[in-house]
């Protein structure tokens, strides 16, 4: 079964990310023994068993973590979250304008941050898809 979620989960993470964002990360990150470890984990948990419920599209749930990484002012995962969301349908406008409403709510500084990121981040898939 937890063979099942992993397979799962890494066909989930490739849709969400795309498979050249994908394959790229696994080179350069998960290719190492300790961070393999990581990815099984996160493969069975987070993408087989979180991201396959039901209850809330792809759509919905990529602009949860969008929102959730700005407010922690984790800029890591917001740049991997921000291609989540690009991936599923969120334009550059909507997203940016979701970042700038939590302004009143946490902070010019965490949005900063945030808008910053995905500005970068923004770039970088456009010229990806150049």
């Amino acid at each position: 079964m937890a063979d099942d979620r992993r397979e799962a989960g890494r066909a989930m993470r490739r849709k969400l990310m795309g498979e050249a964002f994908a394959a790229k990360l696994d080179k350069q990150v998960y290719d190492d023994p300790m961070m393999e470890k990581f990815a099984a984990y996160t493969q069975e948990a987070v993408f087989g068993t979180l991201w396959t419920r039901p209850g809330l599209d792809l759509k919905t749930r990529a602009l949860i973590v969008v929102i959730s990484d700005t407010a922690q002012g984790r800029t890591p995962e917001l740049e991997l979250h921000l291609r989540f969301a690009r991936n599923q349908g969120w334009t550059e406008d909507e997203l940016s304008e979701a970042i700038l409403h939590l302004a009143g709510y946490i902070g010019a500084p965490l949005v900063r941050e945030a808008l910053l990121t995905a500005k970068q981040v923004f770039a970088e898939m456009r010229a990806e898809s150049a």
